[in-house]
């Protein structure tokens, strides 16, 4: 049974997820303080409001959309033809706010660390020096606007009521106030949606070769948690067209093929897709340039905090939606490799437990697709397709 947590759904619904119809307007980008207060982002919403709706007289160009809304994720397809136009995890959502028959969803941006000029183009000091983050907002239309961002606001509450409970945890003991300042302190580590985002690391790549010929590549889940959920290229066959194109590397995550997404589908459609280019000699791939291993940064102040994942011999098993570690770039059915420097390739289950449980600080680790892995290790033989 679900924990029951006020608001206008049935909190097992949202786990499940709700679809609300609406029209979107548009979506603009605002700069905003990293923390402003509630009374700034409502304004920064009617702001955003009043770039999007067309002047009075004037038609509003919109479009008519299904709004998806669970403790995981916030997603508008596009009404006629279900075609995903956004996907939103949950936790990237800033602010909800609904002015009359409009809904404002702003999501905060994370620039690069870096000293790079893309870094310096990113953000902007404002006036009293404090650095300034990009805000997306986008904006619907909808006769149950209020209904929508109360059930948005729902949705947090749920996924965080669920992930206490998932973890044993009494709620008393640690309130939800005190883990969302947690949460609030830390930038998402290793944000997909950053990297994706970049121009140079997105390519359209052409594989030319024999009709009646295989593509010759291994492809593997990227692991539940990533922003984008698709396939990576694990291995490729020693002389087959993928190798011999010298375009494609291991770890490269192939976001759709000939035209088609892969994005959400389960790795056997996206197989079945591969192996029905069997007879075509030109093969137009999009892929995100990815190193084969993934960084994983977790910020735990102190053991009351839970980190939010189980192992099982090395093999990422489970991952609390929410919690620190998916903020920090966790992936379900990756084998961790290194934990702060340390291999633990070798190591046993248990202390592999141990280390992790007694773990503060930042936590560094270094994750891979456990099936990459053993290709990786010969334990498996690879199939091509």
């Amino acid at each position: 049974s679900c924990v029951a947590v006020p608001g206008p759904c049935d909190p097992e619904d949202l786990i499940d997820g709700i679809i609300f119809a609406a029209n979107y307007l548009g979506s603009t980008q605002l700069l905003s303080d990293k923390t402003p207060s509630k009374n700034v982002r409502m304004m920064q919403a009617q702001e955003a409001v009043s770039r999007i709706k067309a002047p009075e007289g004037e038609s509003q160009p919109m479009t008519e959309v299904d709004l998806f809304i669970s403790t995981q994720r916030i997603k508008v397809l596009n009404a006629d033809t279900q075609e995903t136009m956004m996907d939103h995890p949950l936790r990237t959502i800033s602010y909800i706010a609904d002015i009359g028959n409009i809904v404002v969803l702003m999501a905060r941006r994370r620039m690069p660390r870096s000293n790079s000029q893309d870094n310096v183009e990113a953000s902007h000091p404002s006036q009293d020096g404090k650095r300034q983050y990009k805000m997306i907002c986008h904006v619907f239309e909808s006769e149950d606007a209020q209904l929508i961002a109360q059930s948005i606001g729902q949705a947090f509450s749920v996924a965080y009521q669920e992930f206490l409970r998932a973890n044993g945890i009494n709620p008393e003991d640690l309130s939800q106030k005190e883990y969302s300042d947690l949460l609030n302190t830390q930038d998402m580590y290793n944000d997909d949606l950053i990297h994706f985002s970049k121009s140079e690391n997105c390519k359209d790549v052409y594989i030319e070769k024999q009709k009646g010929e295989i593509l010759g590549v291994v492809i593997v889940e990227s692991g539940w948690g990533s922003i984008l959920p698709t396939v990576i290229i694990a291995n490729m066959m020693h002389g087959g067209p993928a190798e011999k194109s010298g375009k494609l590397n291991i770890g490269d995550q192939i976001m759709s093929i000939n035209g088609t997404s892969l994005v959400g589908l389960p790795l056997s459609t996206c197989q079945s897709i591969i192996k029905g280019l069997k007879n075509q000699a030109r093969v137009k791939l999009n892929i995100v340039r990815c190193p084969p291993v993934t960084t994983v940064l977790i910020r735990r102040p102190d053991l009351r905090y839970q980190l939010g994942f189980s192992v099982q011999n090395g093999i990422i098993c489970s991952l609390m939606r929410g919690g620190i570690a998916e903020r920090g770039g966790v992936r379900v059915g990756h084998r961790i490799i290194e934990i702060n420097g340390q291999s633990v390739v070798a190591t046993p289950h248990e202390k592999i437990v141990h280390i992790l449980s007694n773990a503060v600080g930042e936590i560094h680790m270094k994750t891979m697709p456990a099936a990459m892995y053993r290709l990786l290790t010969a334990q498996e033989q690879p199939v091509y397709i």
